[in-house]
């Protein structure tokens, strides 16, 4: 029988990919008519502001979330999150949700490769085996070619890279700091280079406009808000499969609402890359088990 707070972790992990699928179709929306620089910066001062408010009322209060062992560590990993999303809304608007969302499902699978160098982890050779198979998914989704160098592919590839840089740089960063301080610097790295940025493109948005940028800001809050309470609930290791539900609804946004295409080798190529990440998923809860 599952436990109550494992159901409870996992109740509260659904609802935040539903609510990040949301603002994934927003992100797009606004992605292909505003800088994409410029749209992540204003997300990420209503974010910061988010985080502050966590800081403040979180033991110690500001003192101790932003008392870092690593600050340097935590500004990059913060800065190279708001670069990635960055990355991620450019692909939204150019290439699609249902294109990008298919090669992010190789986020994991990526992760635990450079899980290996990084952070001296073990990968027994099933998950290595899973690796392999996810990134010949990954070649079915890009379709190697002649005129590979210049599609727009990459920059999903790019985010997806980014998004598993990021996770190891975070469990870098884990070993001396508490989530909390992860937090803090997520939300001022991520302010302090989406600005330094962002600012140069500032485009004053039409009315409507900046309603779906108060959506952006409003969902982004309230996704992190119930994910933080997901892993207050139960483990990581029990809600990291709730990701996938991500990708299934994100592309769901883009084939539905966009009027995307998801091709048979794009689905084929996505289809292999989740069973991949699945497994690799169980083979984290299997060790967690045993340890």
């Amino acid at each position: 029988m599952v436990p109550q707070s494992a159901r409870k972790g996992l109740g509260f992990a659904l609802l935040a990919v539903t609510i990040f699928a949301a603002q994934d179709g927003v992100s797009k929306h606004l992605a292909e008519n505003y800088p994409p620089v410029f749209v992540v910066m204003i997300r990420y001062w209503a974010f910061a502001a988010f985080v502050v408010v966590r800081a403040l009322n979180a033991p110690g209060g500001i003192a101790r979330s932003a008392a870092s062992a690593n600050v340097w560590l935590q500004l990059a990993r913060g800065g190279l999150l708001a670069a990635q999303v960055v990355v991620a809304i450019t692909a939204f608007a150019k290439v699609g949700l249902a294109a990008t969302m298919s090669l992010f499902a190789a986020n994991p699978l990526i992760l635990a490769a450079l899980s290996v160098p990084v952070l001296g982890e073990a990968v027994g050779w099933r998950r290595w085996t899973a690796i392999g198979v996810g990134f010949l998914g990954v070649l079915i989704i890009v379709r190697p070619g002649p005129g590979l160098l210049d599609s727009d592919i990459w920059l999903a590839v790019v985010a997806s890279i980014g998004i598993a840089v990021y996770g190891v740089m975070t469990r870098l960063a884990s070993r001396r700091d508490s989530a909390m301080v992860s937090f803090f610097y997520t939300g001022v790295g991520g302010l302090i280079v989406a600005t330094a940025f962002g600012i140069w493109q500032w485009t004053w948005l039409a009315p409507v406009d900046w309603i779906w940028m108060g959506i952006l800001c409003v969902t982004g809050a309230a996704g992190h808000y119930f994910f933080i309470k997901a892993l207050e609930a139960a483990d990581a290791v029990v809600t990291q499969p709730v990701q996938y539900v991500q990708i299934v609804l994100s592309t769901s946004v883009g084939i539905l609402i966009f009027g995307e295409n998801l091709d048979w080798p794009m689905a084929l190529g996505a289809t292999i890359v989740i069973a991949a990440g699945l497994f690799t998923a169980w083979r984290d809860w299997v060790r967690s088990r045993s340890a």
